[in-house]
């Protein structure tokens, strides 16, 4: 079980680095790394969290239903901002929110105790 949560914790990781990558390197312009690294992050945090309920860990609910919030104004933010982008009415301030948003949690995810 710990090299299931080593792998889905890189997964997540990975997540983060493609929306926080995107919207260092691309500024303002949605990227599908973005869309899928949003995908990726709300996926595979269900996937550790559900782990980590089956084996000993205690689990901070309230911390985990922000966490899982902020996630969803991420992706949100992401697709927004590429069917804009398809259509041609591109918006930067979304990618930016969105990149924002991925920051807090991680802030989240590392300060709340």
């Amino acid at each position: 079980m710990d090299a299931l949560k080593i792998v889905f914790v890189v997964l997540h990781l990975l997540g983060l680095l493609a929306i926080v990558g995107s919207v260092v390197v691309r500024r303002g312009v949605p990227t599908p790394a973005l869309v899928w690294g949003a995908r990726a992050q709300i996926v595979t945090g269900l996937v550790l969290v559900g782990i980590n309920e089956t084996g000993d860990g205690d689990v901070n609910h309230t911390k985990i239903a922000v966490k899982l919030l902020v996630a969803l104004a991420v992706a949100a933010c992401a697709e927004i901002a590429a069917g804009r982008e398809r259509r041609g009415q591109g918006n930067p301030n979304l990618v930016h929110a969105a990149g924002a948003l991925a920051v807090l949690n991680t802030l989240v995810a590392v300060l709340w105790n």
